[in-house]
């Protein structure tokens, strides 16, 4: 009797569940899908710039990113270079094709 006691409360102990989410970096060695948007981007936004958070940085400016349906617009931050000699070339948009296309910032 005594075991049918232990087994009864053990079944009503509510359980935890535990997720992790990861994500991950992928370089693509082919060109990217362009997307055309009909409506120009909205002029960009004048940011202050942070004090760097040390030696190696580089600040990239903000930009408007095309959600879809509406420009969102993402703020500047501060990467590290991947190398000494390393220049960031900022995103920026171009019209093309009747519209605006996004040309990714990158480095060179």
């Amino acid at each position: 009797m005594l075991t049918l006691v232990v087994l009864v409360g053990c079944a009503a102990e509510p359980t935890t569940v535990t997720t992790t989410t990861t994500t991950q970096e992928v370089t693509t060695t082919g060109p990217a899908r362009e997307v055309v948007v009909t409506r120009p981007p909205p002029p960009l936004r004048v940011e202050t710039q942070t004090v760097t958070p040390g030696p190696g940085y580089v600040w990239t400016t903000g930009y408007w990113r095309w959600t879809g349906t509406t420009y969102a617009w993402v703020p500047g931050t501060w990467v590290v270079r991947p190398r000494p000699a390393a220049v960031w070339v900022a995103g920026h948009w171009v019209p093309r094709y009747n519209g605006w296309v996004w040309v990714p910032g990158h480095w060179q």
